[in-house]
């Protein structure tokens, strides 16, 4: 029987992914992946390594061969994640995840990785539409209670979105850096493939397809963790 995992000895099993990478390989949403996540049963403590870890999300990986993951923000868990989704597929280079809402399919095609999901599976957002990338641009954090994504578009004919993603969950992360879900949400009111620039310059890149399923794509890299808050 394996032995349960020590909170603190966690770290020794994390990894920390740059999720939706700009074209130039910067920004990106940090991503927390512990790859010994059944080792670390207890909800509760997931949560609080969680909230140590003060991701956005962090994700604990329950069996790495057939995918099957967990995803945290710092105070709540969720049953589906774009970014956590795209982070966690490219660094176990499997064909799908299993999360709580449901099967993930993933692909890589060359530097991009994509999943496939619903629009149902992402939790509640308030898309916000803006007049110009301007106003987007000028936005301070609004109050905490609203999930709000805001955005404009940068060039309409071209599907080019500017977006800012305000989780509202009054948990340390102000400004979501680049949200998959908020993402796909978006497509699916908008009906058509999109290129979003989120953020200081995360992409991340979506896709209707049939029967209600959207693809989301980014890039992802390694990137360097420093445990200070942990």
């Amino acid at each position: 029987m394996t032995e349960p995992l020590d909170v603190h000895d966690a770290l020794e099993t994390l990894d920390v992914v740059r999720v939706f990478c700009g074209p130039d390989g910067r920004h990106g949403n940090e991503l927390g992946v512990v790859r010994d996540g059944a080792r670390i049963p207890v909800r509760a403590d997931r949560q609080a390594l969680a909230g140590k870890l003060g991701f956005s999300e962090t994700v604990f990986v329950d069996d790495p061969e057939r995918g099957v993951i967990d995803i945290y923000t710092p105070t709540l868990r969720l049953p589906f994640a774009g970014h956590p989704c795209v982070g966690t597929s490219w660094l176990l280079d499997v064909p799908e995840l299993v999360t709580p809402a449901g099967v993930v399919e993933s692909r890589q095609d060359g530097e991009f990785t994509w999943i496939t999901a619903r629009a149902e599976w992402a939790p509640p957002r308030t898309l916000r539409r803006y007049g110009t990338v301007a106003e987007v641009d000028a936005l301070d954090v609004p109050p905490s209670g609203e999930w709000i994504y805001a955005w404009a578009w940068q060039d309409e004919a071209a599907g080019r979105v500017r977006a800012r993603g305000f989780p509202g969950r009054d948990d340390g992360i102000d400004e979501d850096e680049a949200t998959g879900a908020a993402a796909l949400l978006l497509t699916h009111e908008l009906g058509r493939a999109l290129n979003i620039t989120q953020g200081r310059g995360s992409q991340i890149l979506t896709a209707p397809g049939p029967a209600g399923v959207i693809e989301v794509g980014g890039r992802a890299r390694l990137a360097e963790f420093s445990p200070s808050g942990a």
